[in-house]
């Protein structure tokens, strides 16, 4: 890099338009009278509440085993439970909310419930915990959408199966065109169904803003009701997203709670038009809208997917993988997705020896955009986590490279080693290739400086992307590599790059 720029920016200068992410959220007890509270309240209180909701759950598993006797999974399916049955639910109903009740669960609700006949199907959101679940009690043991091996869990399965849900086979590739159809059918037919409940964002979120609705529930063109819930709590130890507490972490932080509060609103029935009936996602945008406005909250592109994006890159070890949604959405706002940019920085050759510490003026300059764009502005903060005004460039063209295109994971890996390479000649010292595992195998650094010696037997003090990869099929731990992409190979005909012949998912 022979040209060199100074400047830097205030962290104070953007305040407007600034992405939200929905699939983070931290969690922490800040203050010493809330961390003795906890553990006072952990000794005294948990175990009390623990027993009472496992008692709770318990009698209602009872009763909705009793619901399902001499009942075939073929009977379930095929029509809705009738007489002493159906009124077992209320019993069940009651159990549940009684188990929420132990544990220091307040559920309010607003508005009136539909009738099925007004509305068949429900749609909640946001959908921001396990504890969302409990919406099944006040909502009468609606059918829910779920996987089937859920239902063959020993310990809910009769409680998921009582609700007579849409089962999602998982290995069935005609699943998600059959859980549609299903919905459907049951949505319209005349026999006394329960309503349906969806979630229809499809995954967690920390309840910032409303994600892309999938358009499942509203393949029918019925009649739907929207279902907000709120916990408006001081301390937020319900959401549970990708980036965040644990379970377990939020469900002991919430049961050592003096109480905890929910808020579920039913809104008024929306009734599509006949232009959304005929498009379904024009339908679920317009009831996002609606709720997103009822909750005081905007909407964004997010979706189901780009949480699938940054677990691979969680899994891969990618730097800043919790943000690379907000790096896509950044980037496609200054159109660096149109040109390419960093594909021509990478094919460049450009030797990064100092690519480590990058100024503002030197990032917008090799990106070739403004300056005093906010937007830029906001992409170069994501990386520049300590205020210090320069970022790793690395870090960033090796997320975006990663992320733009579907690459599998020895081709992620190869452009790791062109990028980590400051020799510029594929000759990669041990930290060069340190970093370059690290950030997309995962691999801890002691490890990779192991397989390095391994693989560097004539003691050169470098080793290249092709000696690596000679090494790594003769080792069963990476094996992994190689087998999936034999099965890429049959199904695209493909192969990997530097006549491996073989391809990775």
């Amino acid at each position: 890099m022979d040209t060199k720029y100074t400047g830097g920016i205030s962290h104070e200068e953007c305040s407007s338009g600034v992405l939200l992410n929905p699939f983070v959220h931290h969690l922490e007890l800040e203050t010493t009278y809330e961390k003795i509270k906890t553990g006072v309240l952990t000794v005294v209180l948990l175990p009390i509440r623990v027993f009472i909701i496992c008692f709770f759950v318990m009698v209602g598993w009872i009763f909705a085993s009793i619901g399902l006797l001499g009942l075939t999974e073929q009977e379930l399916r095929e029509k809705p439970l009738d007489g002493w049955r159906k009124k077992m639910k209320h019993l069940v109903c009651f159990f549940g909310k009684s188990s929420f009740r132990a544990g220091g669960m307040s559920m309010t609700v607003k508005g009136r419930q539909a009738s099925k006949r007004e509305a068949p199907i429900l749609v909640a959101a946001p959908h921001s915990t396990f504890l969302d679940g409990g919406i099944v009690y006040i909502t009468g043991f609606p059918s829910t959408i779920c996987r089937r091996e859920s239902g063959a869990n020993n310990h809910i399965g009769k409680l998921i199966n009582f609700t007579q849900p849409v089962y999602v086979w998982r290995d069935d590739p005609d699943s998600r065109q059959n859980t549609i159809k299903e919905i459907i059918n049951r949505a319209t037919s005349d026999l006394d169904w329960p309503q349906i409940l969806i979630f229809p964002e499809g995954t967690c979120t920390n309840r910032s803003c409303l994600i892309t609705f999938k358009p499942g529930a509203f393949y029918p063109g019925v009649p739907i009701q929207p279902v907000c819930i709120r916990y408006p709590n001081r301390l937020d130890t319900v959401t549970w997203t990708w980036e965040g507490p644990s379970a377990l972490k939020l469900l002991w932080l919430t049961l050592t709670q003096p109480y905890s509060n929910c808020e579920i609103e039913f809104l008024p029935v929306y009734t599509p038009s006949e232009e959304e009936k005929r498009d379904p996602k024009l339908f679920a945008n317009n009831v996002r809208a609606v709720m997103a406005k009822a909750l005081g909250i905007p909407v964004t592109d997010y979706s189901y997917d780009d949480c699938k994006l940054m677990i691979k890159a969680r899994e891969m070890n990618l730097p800043y993988a919790a943000s690379l949604v907000e790096v896509r959405k950044l980037r496609s706002r200054l159109g660096l997705q149109n040109t390419n940019t960093e594909e021509a920085l990478l094919r460049s050759n450009m030797t990064c020896r100092e690519c480590c510490k990058i100024t503002y003026l030197e990032f917008c300059n090799l990106l070739n955009i403004p300056s005093d764009d906010a937007s830029s502005v906001q992409l170069f903060r994501i990386y520049d986590k300590k205020n210090s005004g320069v970022i790793d460039f690395r870090e960033y063209l090796l997320g975006v490279l990663c992320i733009e295109k579907e690459r599998n994971t020895l081709e992620v890996l190869q452009i790791a080693c062109k990028i980590y390479d400051r020799s510029g000649f594929g000759r990669l010292c041990p930290d060069d290739f340190c970093q370059a595992v690290c950030q997309t195998l995962a691999l801890t650094k002691d490890y990779a400086l192991e397989v390095f010696d391994q693989v560097d037997r004539n003691q050169l003090g470098y080793i290249t992307f092709e000696n690596f990869v000679t090494y790594a099929q003769r080792k069963a731990e990476f094996s992994n590599l190689f087998s999936l992409c034999q099965g890429e190979k049959q199904r695209n005909g493909e192969i990997c790059p530097n006549d491996h012949s073989k391809k990775v998912d």
